[in-house]
């Protein structure tokens, strides 16, 4: 997967990058911890490029049949990734995705679709991790 660096000023958990600063090492070291390390960190703060989003989810989605409703749910996935870098699993269960269906993916896709999905989202998180 490929990480695309925004072109302007972008603000992510409060912070801001301008002209190469960062912030103190206190700070970075404080938004890796909350963030569960530096690789979810500078996740959560270039997000992912949308090719790269599509590409994780790509697995999940080849070879399959889907109505409208389920491209529908797994583009707000791509937006979301696109936009924060990852997801979490419970994330899927709120607005927007709820708008959909209440019952979030459970109400789109069968337990084996939705448990691969959720490997798909822990692929994407694992990768960011390790980086």
């Amino acid at each position: 997967m490929s990480l695309k660096m925004p072109t302007r000023p972008r603000r992510g958990r409060g912070w801001c990058f301008r002209g190469g600063v960062v912030g103190a090492a206190e700070e970075i070291g404080r938004a890796t911890s909350e963030s569960q390390g530096l690789g979810l960190f500078v996740r959560s703060l270039v997000a992912m490029d949308r090719e790269a989003a599509k590409n994780a989810l790509s697995g999940f989605l080849n070879g399959r049949g889907w109505a409208a409703s389920q491209i529908e749910f797994v583009n707000l996935i791509v937006n979301h990734l696109t936009e924060h870098g990852v997801m979490e699993a419970a994330r899927l269960y709120e607005s927007p995705f709820t708008a959909l269906t209440p019952r979030g993916p459970d109400g789109l896709f069968s337990t084996a679709q939705v448990d691969a999905l959720l490997a798909a989202l822990a692929v994407v998180r694992a990768t960011a991790r390790a980086a």
